[in-house]
């Protein structure tokens, strides 16, 4: 997805694919596959009642670590590899801004929650620590002012609550199938030139 996009028609089959193919990695040190972590996401928005456009980027939220021209995450890292960036731009003109957004702002969300939060840092896996490091640690106090402001905000501190909370091993969840229909309907459709 770093390349050429693909036909708005075909992005669903071609995340299907990514999945199918690269979703048994390793999540970040955590005890659960890529494809596992995002299902579990995308399972608990829905459980928590969200609307689609945010049960969507809550299961696509990690898809950068997959299209990133920076690569996947190590736990050796020394710099940030940007994987919120690099998903909502392969989402960007195939989903709404209410998804590709809540993508883009979800590791903001982790720092402003941070600087926020007095209980939150203590609930993030040692993974998630180091990753926030690398991403720019607490917000400052202008920091939050300005992502307060985002339209998206509320959003991605939801998205990332879950994100936080979908590392259980063995955990059960609707398959990437299951959650097709939900993306097709989400999915922008292709418009004539």
């Amino acid at each position: 997805m770093s390349g050429p996009r693909a036909p708005q028609g075909d992005i669903v089959d071609l995340i299907a694919d990514i999945f199918a193919r690269r979703g048994a990695e390793a999540y970040l040190g955590e005890r659960v596959t890529m494809a596992e972590h995002m299902l579990q996401t995308a399972a608990l928005a829905e459980a928590d009642g969200a609307p689609d456009t945010l049960i969507a980027a809550a299961l696509l939220h990690d898809i950068g670590h997959f299209t990133g021209e920076l690569g996947a995450y190590s736990p050796q890292d020394a710099v940030d590899r940007r994987h919120e960036a690099a998903g909502a731009m392969a989402l960007e003109g195939q989903f709404p801004p209410a998804a590709t957004e809540a993508v883009r702002l979800h590791v903001a969300a982790k720092r402003y929650l941070c600087a926020t939060d007095a209980t939150y840092r203590a609930k993030l896996s040692p993974a998630s620590i180091h990753t926030l490091s690398l991403q720019g640690g607490p917000m400052t106090a202008i920091e939050v002012a300005a992502f307060q402001r985002l339209e998206f905000h509320a959003a991605a501190v939801r998205l990332r609550l879950w994100d936080d909370a979908g590392k259980v091993a063995r955990a059960r969840t609707p398959t990437f199938d299951d959650f097709k229909p939900m993306l097709r309907r989400v999915a922008r459709r292709q418009t004539a030139l």
